[in-house]
This record gives structure tokens, C-alpha cells and sequence, in this order.
């Protein structure tokens, strides 16, 4: 049986890192944002091609596993909406649902978790890498700020293409749920269109880019704060970036979930 005073001493300590990593964070992303602004000044500005490169390899290189994940959970839904509608002979309202559903919570979540998953992963390893192999302490010596260098170009990369990787499957998701619904229902595929754009807000599609803006920044701090915080070799190199994952999945889910409840107050 564990002793209870180590039981709570774990607990003690699990909080404490939790907070000091949740404060690294906060420091790094005013970091980063102090130097995206006033680095010129200094002759020390985020370069643009590092920013694009970025962006090429969050945005740009997922568009196809981003085009078919959006392309399933538009039919999944088209499907489920259908079903569940038709208990109540209600078939003709399933765009109401999918067309919010799909701009409200599924394109910002699906890509965030898919983001997480390919490129916050690959920030994490890389970050870890680095540092094992003193790379950042060799920008220091050089007075390069690793966080200018390393972290800002990241962070503005993720907050550009994570809402325009929600927007492109939004499309794609209302396109295919209306190719099925309209199918299944003998309608024009026009009339699904413009009853989904009548019932779609400007709120709504605003709603959805800020999350995923929202999580373009978790993905980016979280990978960066793992892959900083390394310890050991290619074991820990593996520990920070399956950590990193976890992490940035969790707190997509639990951020959506604040969000949602704050935005329909």
C-alpha cells in the first residue's frame, strides 16, 4: 500500500512543474511576440523565409490528409444527420446541423488535432534534438536569441495556416455532406448550398478561425516547451514529442470546450 505522504508529495510536485511549465509558456510567447515586433529594431528581425517555410510545411504539405479528413466528416455527419433526423421525418433541416457543426467545432478540431499530431510532434523532436546536441546554446554563443530565431517564425506560422486549414475544410466538409444530402434526399445540390449559406453567420465562421487560431498558439508552445525541456538521449527525444501529442490534443479538446461555452453565453 503507497504511503499517503508520498502520494500527496507527488502530487505536490506534479502541480508545481505543471505551473512552472504553464509560466515557461506564457514567457515564451510574449518572448516571441515582443521579438516578431521590435526585432528589426535591433537588427534582429524573424526572418520571412523561415516564417514560410514554416507555412509550406504546416499548411501547405497537410492539404491532402486535411482534404480527406474533412471530405469523411462531412459524409459522417451528412450520414448521422439523415439518420437521426429521419426518426422525426425532419430530413430537410440537416443542413442546419452540419452546416454548424462543420464551422463551429469539427473543421477547428479535426485540423487542430491533425496538426498536433504531424507537425507539433515534429517541433517537439526537433526542439529536443537541438538542445541535446547543444545547438541552442551555440545560437546563444553566437548571439542568435534562439527564441526570435526558433520560436517565432513557428508561432506565426501555425496562427496564419491553422485558420486557413479550418477554412478549407469547411468547404470541403459542407461540399461533400451536401453531394450525399442532396443524394439521398432527390435535391438540387444548389438548393443544399443556399439553404447552408442562408443559415451561416458571419459569428459562425469567425467562431470557428478564432479557435483554430487559438490552437495554432497551444500547438506551437506546447511543442516548443517539450522540446525545451528535454532530458537524456534519443529516449528522451521520444518521451517529449509522444508528450507533446498528448498534450496538445488535451488541451485543444479542453480549450474548444471553454471556448464554446464562453462564445454561446
Amino acid at each position: 500500500m503507497a504511503n499517503p505522504a508520498k502520494v500527496f508529495e507527488q502530487i505536490g510536485r506534479r502541480t508545481i512543474a505543471g505551473l512552472d511549465e504553464m509560466g515557461y509558456a506564457a514567457a515564451l510567447f510574449l518572448e516571441a511576440i515582443y521579438w516578431t515586433l521590435t526585432g528589426w529594431r535591433q537588427r534582429q528581425p524573424v526572418r520571412v523565409n523561415s516564417v514560410f517555410a514554416a507555412m509550406t510545411e504546416i499548411g501547405v504539405a497537410a492539404l491532402p490528409i486535411a482534404t480527406l479528413l474533412a471530405a469523411t466528416i462531412g459524409l459522417m455527419l451528412a450520414i448521422q444527420s439523415l439518420y437521426s433526423l429521419g426518426l422525426f421525418g425532419a430530413e430537410q433541416y440537416a443542413f442546419i446541423g452540419i452546416a454548424l457543426s462543420v464551422v463551429r467545432e469539427f473543421s477547428p478540431m479535426i485540423m487542430g488535432i491533425l496538426v498536433a499530431g504531424r507537425s507539433g510532434s515534429a517541433i517537439a523532436a526537433r526542439l529536443a534534438t537541438m538542445n541535446i546536441n547543444q545547438e541552442v546554446d551555440a545560437l546563444v554563443v553566437m548571439g542568435i536569441n534562439p527564441t526570435r530565431f526558433l520560436v517565432s517564425p513557428v508561432l506565426l506560422a501555425l496562427v496564419v495556416m491553422m485558420p486557413c486549414l479550418a477554412m478549407w475544410a469547411n468547404m470541403v466538409s459542407i461540399l461533400s455532406a451536401g453531394l450525399y444530402v442532396s443524394a439521398a434526399l432527390s435535391q438540387s445540390f444548389g438548393a443544399y448550398l443556399n439553404d447552408t449559406l442562408d443559415v451561416l453567420k458571419i459569428d459562425d465562421v469567425w467562431h470557428g478561425l478564432g479557435k483554430a487560431a487559438l490552437f495554432g498558439i497551444i500547438i506551437a508552445l506546447v511543442g516548443v516547451v517539450n522540446g525545451s525541456l528535454v532530458k537524456g538521449g534519443a529516449e528522451g527525444v521520444g518521451r517529449v514529442t509522444t508528450r507533446s501529442v498528448v498534450l496538445s490534443v488535451t488541451l485543444i479538446v479542453v480549450a474548444d470546450m471553454i471556448f464554446a461555452y464562453l462564445a454561446t453565453r
